[in-house]
Formats: structure tokens, sequence, C-alpha cells
């Protein structure tokens, strides 16, 4: 005799294997915050669209100058906010954020 249940027994235990989905929804904001953690210390940002990780405690001014650029002749959007240059040096990168920037090239 054939018996088919309509949910999946759990091979540990005789109970039902089944996920609610109200408890899914509620565990999403802690996996995706979870997305961007690091063991390490490292952080996880966006630069012009290319997701990096550099070292927590980082400055903007540091970040940019590790990227090969003179921080006096960039401009830097964080998060759809204009950075001033005036606070490159000052602001931290923090885990998440997303960059823009566009540095100046002159010419004739």
């Amino acid at each position: 005799m054939l018996i088919l249940y309509p949910y999946r027994r759990s091979a540990v235990s005789d109970t039902a294997a089944c996920v609610h989905p109200e408890r899914t929804w509620r565990c999403l904001p802690r996996l995706l915050s979870a997305s961007t953690m690091s063991l390490d210390g490292s952080l996880g940002i966006r630069v012009n669209g290319e997701h990096r990780r550099v070292p927590g405690g980082l400055s903007v001014a540091e970040m940019i100058s590790g990227l090969g650029l003179d921080p006096l002749r960039v401009a830097v959007e964080r998060n759809l906010q204009i950075v001033p240059r005036s606070s490159l040096g000052e602001l931290c990168v923090e885990d998440g954020d997303d960059f823009e920037i566009v540095h100046f090239v002159g010419g004739g």
C-alpha cells in the first residue's frame, strides 16, 4: 500500500519539514545584512557600480588614494549625496556605501 504525504518529513525527526512563509520574510533583513559583513573586518562597498572590499576605519580620502586617484582632483558622491572636498579626510567609509567618483581631465 502506497501512502502519499502532502509534505515531506524531516530525515532527523518525524515532524514536517516545511518552512512557513512568514518566518522566511522575517529572516530576510538579517540574511541581507549578513551578506555584506566580513569576518576579517573589511567592508563591502560599491565604487562606480563595481563591488569592492576595503579595510574598516578607512577615510574616503584614503580610499580614493588607494584607487590611484588624487583626492584634490575628484568629485565624490556617497549614497546619492555630494561629499564636500573639505570633508573627504574626516568622513569614514561605512559598510554598504555606494560611491560614484568622477575625476577631472584637462586637455585641448
